[in-house]
Order: C-alpha cells, then sequence, then structure tokens
C-alpha cells in the first residue's frame, strides 16, 4: 500500500495486527509456524470483513520447556517480556495516532498473551471513551468444543501446551502451507509426563530430542480445514459483536 491507500481505508476497515514467534516445531515444521499461522488466520478473516492486515511480528515471548522447547533448540529466537510489551505499545500507538479505532490482534503463540495483554493495558487503560478498542485472541480460544473429538480421533487431547507442533499446528500448516510441511517426519515423540511447575534453568531431559512435545500422527489438511473454518467464523461472531461489522463477499 502506498499511504494514500493505506490513509483510505482507516475510517470504514478494521486493522489485524498478527502476531507470531520464531521458534523450534519439531523436525517436521518451519520456525516460523506461529507467525505462518497467525498471519493466514488474518487473511482468512480479511476474506469476509473489511480489513487491513498490518505487517507480521515475527518474534514472540520466550519460548517454554514443556510449551514450546524453550531455549534447548537452536533457532529459537525470544524477547523478553518487556521488549515484547514495548514493541506491542509502541506498533499500536502509533496505528492509534494514525486514525485507527477497531484494532484486532491476532496471535499465534502461546507465550505471548500476557504481554499483548499488557501493551493493551497501558495504552488504553486510561480511557473514557468506547473506541478506539483493541480485541486480542489466538485461535485456540476459538475452537468449538464440538469439533475437538473430530481433530483428536484416534489420540487424547492433553491440553493446548501439549499441542506445540503437534496435531492442531501441523493440521493447520497442511492446509495453510503444505510444501512447508515434512510429513516423513511427524514423530510419536512426546512428554510423557508434563510437569506442573517451572525450572530454572530448564531441564535438558524435559524435551524429547525431536522438540515435539506431543504426537504429530494423525495430522491432515482435512483437520486444519475443520479448526481454520472454525475459527475464523468465531473470530467473526465476535467482530460483528464488538464492532458492529458486517460481513462482506469479495467477487
Amino acid at each position: 500500500m502506498t499511504w494514500k491507500e493505506y490513509h483510505s481505508k482507516v475510517e470504514d476497515h478494521i486493522l489485524i495486527l498478527p502476531v507470531g514467534s520464531t521458534e523450534q516445531h519439531g523436525p517436521h515444521l518451519p520456525l516460523g509456524v506461529d507467525s505462518i499461522i497467525s498471519e493466514r488466520y488474518s487473511h482468512a478473516i480479511a476474506q469476509k470483513v473489511k480489513a487491513v492486515i498490518a505487517p507480521t511480528i515475527n518474534f514472540g515471548y520466550k519460548s517454554q520447556p514443556a510449551s514450546g522447547g524453550g531455549p534447548l533448540f537452536p533457532g529459537t529466537v525470544d524477547l523478553n517480556g518487556a521488549t515484547l510489551t514495548s514493541l506491542i505499545y509502541d506498533v499500536l500507538k502509533e496505528f492509534i495516532d494514525d486514525g485507527w479505532k477497531k484494532i484486532l490482534i491476532m496471535s499465534g503463540h502461546y507465550e505471548n498473551d500476557a504481554f499483548l495483554a499488557e501493551a493493551c493495558d497501558l495504552l488504553l487503560r486510561n480511557q473514557k471513551e468506547a473506541y478506539p478498542k483493541i480485541l486480542l485472541t489466538n485461535w485456540w480460544d476459538n475452537i468449538s468444543q464440538e469439533i475437538l473429538p473430530v481433530i483428536f480421533d484416534e489420540v487424547e487431547f492433553k491440553g493446548w501446551a501439549m499441542e506445540h507442533a503437534a496435531i492442531t499446528e501441523t493440521s493447520m500448516m497442511m492446509y495453510f502451507t503444505p510444501d512447508l510441511v515434512h510429513e516423513n517426519l511427524i514423530t510419536d515423540d512426546a512428554i510423557e509426563n508434563p510437569p506442573t511447575y517451572q525450572r530454572f534453568p530448564p531441564s535438558e531431559t524435559l524435551i524429547p530430542s525431536s522438540g515435539c512435545l506431543y504426537t504429530g500422527k494423525s495430522s491432515t489438511a482435512e483437520k486444519g480445514r475443520l479448526i481454520v473454518d472454525d475459527v475464523v467464523n468465531n473470530i467473526i461472531s465476535i467482530l460483528k459483536k464488538e464492532f458492529t461489522v458486517s460481513e462482506v463477499k469479495y467477487v
């Protein structure tokens, strides 16, 4: 976009900010999974409502051992919490100064949420008016419970922290970017007894050597499509409620 094209959208469009991470995702998925997924969701949402998609934030908060592998694997590039909070605060402030009233943050990294929320709170906590308004969400909180048995038809659902590089992320990547998935390298590796605490420094024996926290077997592109369609529909419902937007059909 040129600056004039960008400026012309401010009044009647939503701004979507995808936020991901650069983090190991086992031997079968690329480092940019969280960023790719958040960006692809942003595009899917923008097919249904008037939206402008901001450049993706490709670095996130520290990958934790029991939900991402932590600093035990090369390629995981983390930000400190204060850095991420300041980055998101500064970016959002610039967008609001440009006149944006309706902003959606689409997060794809499990560990980001508290720091994204902190940035939004610091920016708008003293505001009295209804707008500008920022919505913060992710894909895993927007999956309908009724589709979980279809996704986890062969293995038990162990919780979202364990789904790092497992069935849901692998299936969505198979749907979004099949060329980036090395299906022959999908493993059955898993953390046998996920800890109920965090340890510093992290244990080097907690995570399987593959970097996978749970099995990715039984992942399919069709499961990815089912997840994406469900999540997008649920987020569109949120946008209609909070921003009073209407769905649009592009020809």
